[in-house]
């Protein structure tokens, strides 16, 4: 079979499994968004059939804006898709994908060094063949929710590593229609719009995922979670009940996960919204129908062990270098953004050290507590001279304040 191969940048340095022959799966913990996403059999990598736009702004982001990708799940490459496109043929573009990509050295041999060379079907590459996504289309609601496209993008996936990950998608803006919207589109996103929270608050809830959300078994899935739908957040969601609609996500005492525990959870969100509020008030972007993807532990025992062991490696890395360096004011645990040192370890325990956030990425085996991620990027674009994008800052500012409230 014909494909193409493409490479891609990986900003990242933790030890990844990548996908054997016929590993490729559908991936089940979406809670919005298109269908057709897949992941590999562990789940570590994410595969997501995109348009050609949406490719040139996760490469353009991670090229020339680097604290905007910081926010964005870490892009790895993409792989070509046609009609006879299987799992196995997209297994075999992957190394390829890695030996051409743009990353450290080191980087690229600890990638390959997890490759399953094995049996590998040869790639046979499309030198000059182009495929070029047309986002100028008449536009039908989607009932089936998939993109026709020949590309997928390959991301890390941002639930990977948790025991139970809770999820939810806030969909970003008061507009939601990009500007070459046919006018049904435009009209109908008008009314979601008027009839949500995007209209006050700059967002709504497009999704959720709660483990052991609810005591009545029959409402929970086969892995034990409660799903909330995008109906969920459009028709019970309003201006009055977002914040106890919010507490459901985060406060769960029945997966061990108390007000201590889920203000802390909630502190880390806050602070992470406004370092996305920071980031994205410095840049001249537009972003339509994107959104924020809040992940955590929703298993109580495991998040606090992950805690737990977040305070060890800390306490490791500040006695491997003495106490004779200037304070950080943030560790990295996971969400690429940081968490407050504070919650994680005892000052008295270690009064100084730093550089932590670039040694943490080593901890290839750290347990995960919280992840956000900037996500969604079909409407993307980048706009010089027009100044930051309060269509998004307006629900960025909205989330990190209902955050913050939770976590008093």
């Amino acid at each position: 079979m014909l494909v193409s191969r493409d490479t891609g940048k990986y900003a990242g340095s933790r030890e990844r499994e990548l996908p054997k022959r016929d590993d490729l799966k559908d991936y089940n913990y979406a809670v919005a968004g298109h269908a057709g996403t897949m992941c590999d059999a562990d789940g570590e990598l994410f595969i997501k059939p995109c348009t050609q736009s949406e490719v040139e702004f996760y490469e353009s982001a991670n090229a020339l804006h680097p604290d905007f990708a910081e926010l964005m799940p870490l892009y790895i490459g993409t792989l070509s898709l046609n009609e006879s496109t299987d799992q196995a043929s997209i297994h075999a573009q992957i190394p390829g994908l890695v030996e051409h990509a743009d990353i450290p050295y080191s980087v690229k041999e600890e990638i390959q060094s997890h490759l399953h060379l094995e049996g590998r079907t040869d790639v046979v590459e499309a030198h000059d063949e182009k495929h070029i996504i047309s986002d100028n289309v008449k536009w039908n609601p989607n009932k089936a929710r998939k993109i026709a496209t020949d590309r997928a993008v390959v991301l890390e996936n941002a639930s990977f590593g948790y025991k139970k990950p809770n999820i939810m998608d806030a969909k970003l803006g008061i507009r939601l229609w990009a500007n070459d919207a046919p006018i049904e589109k435009k009209e109908r996103f008008n009314k979601i719009t008027e009839e949500t929270t995007h209209k006050k608050l700059g967002f709504r809830v497009a999704g959720m995922r709660v483990y052991k959300g609810s005591t009545n078994e029959s409402e929970l899935d086969k892995e034990g979670f409660k799903i909330y739908d995008k109906d969920w957040g459009r028709f019970s969601v309003d201006d009055a009940n977002i914040a106890d609609s919010f507490k459901k996500f985060i406060f769960n005492q029945a997966a061990d996960i108390d007000e201590e525990l889920g203000k802390t959870i909630a502190g880390a969100f806050a602070q992470d919204l406004r370092r996305v509020q920071q980031i994205l008030e410095n840049e001249e972007s537009r972003m339509y129908s994107s959104s924020l993807l809040f992940v955590f532990e929703g298993d109580g025992a495991a998040l606090k062990a992950a805690i737990e062991q977040a305070k060890v490696n800390a306490v490791s890395a500040g006695s491997r270098r003495g106490a004779s360096r200037a304070p950080v004011t943030n560790l990295r645990v996971d969400s690429g953004i940081g968490m407050n040192e504070e919650d994680l370890y005892d000052p008295t325990t270690l009064e100084e050290f730093d550089e932590l956030e670039d040694e943490s990425e080593d901890e290839s085996s750290f347990p995960n507590i919280y992840t956000v991620k900037l996500i969604d990027f079909a409407h993307a674009s980048w706009e010089p001279g027009q100044g930051p994008d309060e269509n998004v800052l307006l629900g960025v500012r909205s989330l990190a304040k209902i955050f913050e409230d939770m976590s008093e």
